[in-house]
């Protein structure tokens, strides 16, 4: 069976049982600050389990892509060794909320795995939730154990522990025990050997679990403790991967159909054979075995990930996305001989596979591929100068064993791979200090944790209220009743709370625009400040840095109207740039991420070079036609989504959008927006471009302002002009003014390098006269009035005299010291010297550093007055 199939018949069967089909959600999340990824099928669903948002039928079936690479569900370094993790994998669910429960959702697991998919019931297992006897004190599941004996036999049923069969969404949060199904695909000859109910969840190859059914019935309060849930849901996840290898027939997942097409074309890239049994091989196959299951494996999750809208890059799920695609460099350099980028050219092939199920890798495949071949290029660059960084660190080090400090700092300074170290340094006979570099690694973590720790404590609620009505659209201002609050504690912001209204005039961040400020005053003249708003699973947060007194009264909520206004100028004109980019440059540009602040805008986007100066100036110009036009905002709420993009609304991939939606016109602009914007065009004043740059390969930034901001622009410009004017004695052509300056500049400087040069030439006879002998070497160590290129130059030109020279000279620069080091290749061959070493360690002198080449090398430094030190310790090389 084809894995399109498998995928169609899990969603088929479910359909029938009246379950709605729903898309995969994008696997980067916007609105959940406990997750950067989706890395459980249930995580879109989790406004519904937590009850702050109505589902559209209690009833739901999906694939949805996840991602497990970091936090509780970290499978990142398993990738690749074993054949069933993966980074990137689907996860087939049904979902129930508050309707169905464990008998529905037991029963028609076995339908459809035995019935519908065919699957030998011999070869599955179950497990139950043993209960606990820790401070929860559950009972056994004995409900799911007595509804399993009606189809399996009870030696098949087996029990699990707190660890492997109670699922739990995080430290707070909806929770229940969970019956997995395991699944035993070896041969009969190892079946008769070891029962099969001995290797479940002991992390057996063939013997694995392909689906979790979870009976959400508990809440985990803040403190620890469980109450019961007013409704009860179920939570399915099924690894869809797993399910092809067991319905396809091998042993592997990476042997199934989802897996092979892109291991044949890196074995056609590589010239590598991939042989898919993993007993009993030479090493060196074993190593092309896993190197090909990381890549394979990785190039998936990348590509997703920029599909739905995530960059790498050094922070935050950016950060992830490049660790991830970074090991399957490493991995292609290390063990596949592959020096230039190639993971790039996996992405076509990735495309023609999945793409129809998700056609988001179809329509950004040109830009995948151009993001990954230059994270490629660059990261390789990064190996090339680790490994030049790593030999200087294997000639300083006394003894067999290179530092952890010094491993860690070529890690996490440079980005060059530990294992890699690793091995380099075996390959030179030397160890690693393994106990020191984990170590430091584990302080980083610390500082990280510490950095970012925060204690959320649970919700008080004061006003039962469903739904809290978002007002801003229309309002600025609004009479409110708190309807709940939590104190939230952070290293970063201490103490702050949450508050959540009856109905707001607030607008959360989301879609690039920043969350509110404002004010919360009560009828006694008493006022908080509202500091951000911030939206979380669908409930809209506002955080201040103190409770109000009268916490049980009403309120009045006022936005901040200027930050408001400013802030509404800059949305609508990202409208409009963006019109303005598919105008100038072409249909081909699509919006890759927005910020919108009161003061400021920015606009990333899709374009594969540079935009000239004479396009920003038709982007300005175009934008500015547009607010000059007077164009008024037609704006539609609540339309049916395929109505608005009929009518040509533009929808944003990676963007989560509902049945019905709410649209933003301006003239021809036209965009799905949930922000807020200005009444007319003419509102926004002014638009100004101040930067133009790249970010990423083939995406681009606009920098912009409007508004306010442009005025100001425009009288600091004014105020600079006027200042460059007077210095130049207020001529009446200062641009030429300028130039003439320039010119005269770039003229004295030649002459000044020509009097060095002659001054260098003049001092070398008298430098040769003041060489001494030591030990067979011809040595000097003095201080010149000469800058760097004068020095190299008198060094090179001595250089040329004599076969057994030694050079040390110190030279000061605008209150900087520099040393130059210089020995003749003879000597460095047969006494062993090294002037990069050299310099490194006189260095020190002068409170700085450098390196070069063995016989000639360079330091500078900030402590001139150490020179004499260092003139003084070089004698001590010879």
């Amino acid at each position: 069976m084809k894995s399109q199939d498998i995928r169609s018949k899990f969603l088929s069967f479910f359909e029938g049982k009246q379950h709605l089909v729903v898309p995969s959600a994008p696997m980067v999340l916007k609105d959940d600050p406990t997750l950067m990824f989706v890395n459980a099928g249930m995580a879109p669903f989790k406004e519904y389990f937590l009850g702050n948002a109505e589902p559209k039928k209690n009833r739901m079936t999906d694939s949805q892509k996840c991602l497990r690479v970091s936090g509780k569900h970290n499978d990142l370094e398993e990738v690749g060794y074993d054949t069933y993790h993966h980074t990137l994998f689907e996860m087939l669910g049904n979902w129930s909320f508050g309707d169905y429960f464990k008998k529905e959702a037991i029963a028609w697991a076995w339908e459809l795995l035995t019935e519908v998919y065919g699957i030998d019931k011999d070869i599955l297992y179950v497990t139950v939730f043993e209960g606990s006897d820790d401070a929860d004190n559950l009972e056994m599941d004995t409900e799911a154990y007595d509804l399993w004996k009606q189809f399996i036999s009870e030696d098949r049923i087996l029990k699990g522990n707190k660890k492997d069969n109670f699922w739990e969404m995080g430290d707070q949060g909806p929770c229940g025990p969970c019956s997995e199904i395991h699944v035993d695909i070896r041969s009969a000859e190892e079946k008769a050997k070891v029962d099969g109910k001995s290797l479940v969840n002991m992390d057996h190859p063939q013997v694995v679990e392909i689906w979790n059914l979870v009976f959400m019935q508990y809440n985990r309060r803040a403190n620890g403790s469980l109450e019961a849930l007013p409704n009860k849901h179920i939570d399915t996840g099924m690894g869809f991967e797993r399910l092809c290898m067991v319905l396809q027939n091998v042993q592997s997942n990476y042997d199934t159909d989802v897996f092979t097409p892109i291991i044949r074309e890196i074995e056609t890239i590589t010239d590598k054979k991939y042989v898919g049994k993993s007993s009993n091989l030479p090493k060196e196959q074993e190593e092309i075995n896993i190197a090909v299951r990381v890549i394979s494996d990785h190039v998936r999750a990348v590509a997703f990930s920029i599909a739905d809208g995530q960059l790498p890059s050094n922070t935050g799920a950016g950060y992830v996305i490049r660790r991830i695609l970074r090991r399957a460099i490493r991995y292609g350099f290390t063990f596949l001989d592959k020096k230039e980028p190639f993971i790039y050219r996996l992405v076509d092939v990735l495309s023609k596979k999945m793409g129809d199920a998700f056609p988001e890798l179809k329509a950004q495949q040109t830009l995948i591929e151009n993001v990954i071949k230059e994270e490629e290029a660059s990261f390789l660059r990064t190996l090339d100068q680790g490994l030049v960084l790593l030999n200087r660190v294997v000639e300083e080090t006394k003894g067999d064993t290179v530092s952890g400090e010094k491993a860690f700092e070529l890690y996490d300074t440079y980005g060059f791979p530990i294992d890699l170290t690793a091995l380099i340094l075996s390959e030179k006979h030397l160890k690693l200090d393994e106990k020191g570099f984990k170590e430091q690694l584990e302080k980083q973590k610390k500082r990280s944790r510490s950095a970012s720790e925060t204690s959320t404590e649970d919700w008080t609620v004061l006003a039962e209220d469903d739904v809290e009505e978002f007002i801003g659209y229309d309002a600025l201002e609004a009479n409110v009743k708190i309807t709940r609050y939590r104190k939230v504690t952070s290293k970063k912001d201490g103490e702050m709370y949450q508050l959540v209204f009856n109905l707001t005039p607030f607008y959360p961040e989301g879609g690039g625009q920043v969350g509110e400020q404002g004010a919360l005053q009560d009828a006694h003249g008493d006022v908080v400040y509202i500091l951000d708003t911030k939206k979380e699973n669908n409930v809209i947060i506002h955080l201040t840095k103190n409770l109000p007194k009268h916490i049980n009264e009403s309120f009045k909520a006022v936005v901040n109207a200027e930050h408001r206004a400013l802030s509404s100028s800059n949305h609508s004109a990202t409208h409009l740039l963006h019109q303005a980019l598919r105008a100038v440059l072409g249909e081909h540009v699509e919006q890759k991420g927005s910020l919108v602040k009161p003061k400021s805008l920015r606009f990333d986007f899709s374009h594969f070079s540079k935009v000239t100066s004479e396009q920003l100036q038709e982007i300005e110009d175009f934008v500015n036609a547009r607010i000059e036009g007077k164009l008024p905002l037609e704006e539609q709420r609540n339309v049916p989504m395929a109505k608005a993009i009929e009518e040509g609304a533009m929808a944003l991939f990676g963007e989560k959008y509902g049945d019905t939606v709410r649209t933003i016109r301006f003239g021809k602009s036209m965009e799905l927006c949930g922000g807020i914007h200005v009444k007319n065009t003419a509102d926004i004043w002014h638009f100004k471009i101040v930067s133009e740059g790249a970010v990423a390969a083939g995406i681009r930034r606009i920098e912009a302002i409007t508004n306010k901001s442009v005025r100001d622009y425009y009288t600091d410009n004014n105020s600079a002009f006027l200042q460059m004017k007077a210095l130049l004695n207020n001529v009446k052509e200062p641009v030429k003014a300028l130039v003439s300056l320039q010119d005269e500049n770039t003229e004295l400087k030649k002459q000044i390098e020509g009097f060095l040069k002659d001054k260098a030439k003049n001092i070398k006879g008298e430098l040769k006269n003041e060489l001494t002998e030591i030990n067979g070497v011809q040595f000097l160590a003095k201080k010149l009035d000469l800058d760097a290129a004068g020095v190299k130059d008198v060094c090179f030109e001595l250089g040329s005299q004599f076969d057994n020279l030694f050079l040390l000279f110190g030279a000061e620069n605008d209150g900087k010291a520099i040393l130059s080091c210089y020995i003749s290749k003879e000597l460095v061959a047969s006494k062993n010297l090294n002037a990069g070493t050299i310099v490194r360690e006189l260095g020190k002198h002068i409170q700085g550093g450098g390196g070069g080449q063995p016989f000639f090398a360079t330091a500078g430094g900030k402590n001139p007055q150490g020179i004499e030190a260092a003139l003084e310790a070089a004698k001590g090389y010879l």
